[in-house]
């Protein structure tokens, strides 16, 4: 499902306001670089530059869960190479499932086929039909792959693993963990759009993170604020479907794919914002909104909240019944 957010998350840009600076004879390093065919740009106040640390901490990760990396744990499990998983995937694939108990399969790792089916972009759109949908369902389901003595168990072999939707939010707590270790208080963590900040920025206040508005431009070039957040000792990602859309005989189809369905997710969400305390959560939640629609993700959240399950605060810009843009926060 979110195998394409890998390339579009670059369309929710952070804000940051001020550069470098001093604070408790700590300067604010930047590091910043590629990683999961996407950018991250960390930065955090220390007596030292851990730029060479940051980065062998994400290329340990990337060896456990870019499906894009022939070597990595996830590709051979999708290979069905006997392979015990570590920790980064152990993680993940629980954190997945708990999500996807949670929204009754809104969130899915096991719906890859079918975002392939359509293919990125929508380029085979006009080939699928409702047979092969139906023959891809049979393989899609998170109810049918777990984990046994530390190795991933498939109810049918063909089942493919993709957590895109939920890893690049994982990384960024990952290295805030990092962080963490050396006792750094002000940092924040911004990998393909998804963030986590701790703390204050060179200016002595919260972090400064922008919303971007939703413009339709599948060319991902334009870009309007439509909100700057305050973002305290807490973590943040967006998922839109406003970026990468096809339209056919006149109506929209989002690129955020129904794992139940099969199809385009229909609904009246533009973009989720998911503020969480860590960002493997946030991400995994900004998705199943996405699919959701407005209405149902504000009674999934609700229900989290108040059953002390997660504690979710999230900014989603909609369109009405008229077809005009609206917020809803809580």
């Amino acid at each position: 499902m979110k195998q394409l957010k890998i390339s579009i998350l670059a369309l929710f840009t952070f804000f940051l306001f001020g550069g470098y600076g001093c604070a408790q004879n700590s300067t604010y390093y930047l590091t910043q670089g590629e990683v999961f065919h996407t950018s991250y740009h960390i930065k955090y106040a220390h007596t030292q530059d851990l730029g060479k640390e940051i980065k062998a901490r994400l290329n340990t990760f990337d060896v456990s869960l870019n499906p894009f990396n022939a070597q990595s744990i996830i590709s051979k499990v999708n290979r069905n190479e006997k392979v015990v998983v570590d920790t980064f995937f152990t993680r993940v694939f629980n954190k997945s499932k708990d999500v996807s108990i949670q929204s009754e399969g809104a969130f899915d790792i096991t719906c890859a086929p079918l975002v392939n089916l359509w293919g990125f972009g929508f380029q085979k759109m006009n080939t699928v039909t409702p047979t092969m949908i139906d023959s891809l369902k049979k393989i899609v389901g998170y109810n049918k792959v777990w984990i046994k003595k530390g190795r991933v168990v498939k109810k049918d072999p063909r089942i493919t693993l993709n957590c895109s939707a939920i890893a690049k939010g994982y990384s960024c707590d990952v290295v805030a963990d990092l962080l963490d270790s050396y006792g750094i208080n002000d940092y924040m963590v911004e990998i393909g759009g998804e963030i986590r900040a701790k703390g204050k920025n060179p200016h002595g206040v919260c972090w400064k993170i922008e919303i971007s508005k939703p413009i339709d431009d599948n060319t991902s070039t334009i870009n309007e604020r439509q909100e700057v957040v305050d973002l305290c000792n807490q973590s943040m990602a967006t998922s839109g479907n406003y970026r990468n859309y096809y339209i056919k005989d006149g109506k929209k189809y989002a690129h955020t794919i129904d794992p139940i369905t099969g199809y385009p997710a229909e609904n009246d969400m533009l973009s989720a914002s998911v503020f969480a305390k860590d960002c493997m959560t946030a991400d995994a939640y900004a998705t199943a909104f996405m699919v959701l629609g407005v209405e149902k993700s504000v009674q999934l959240a609700e229900r989290l909240n108040a059953s002390g399950h997660e504690n979710l605060k999230y900014y989603f810009i909609y369109l009405d019944k008229e077809g005009k843009m609206q917020i809803k926060r809580n």
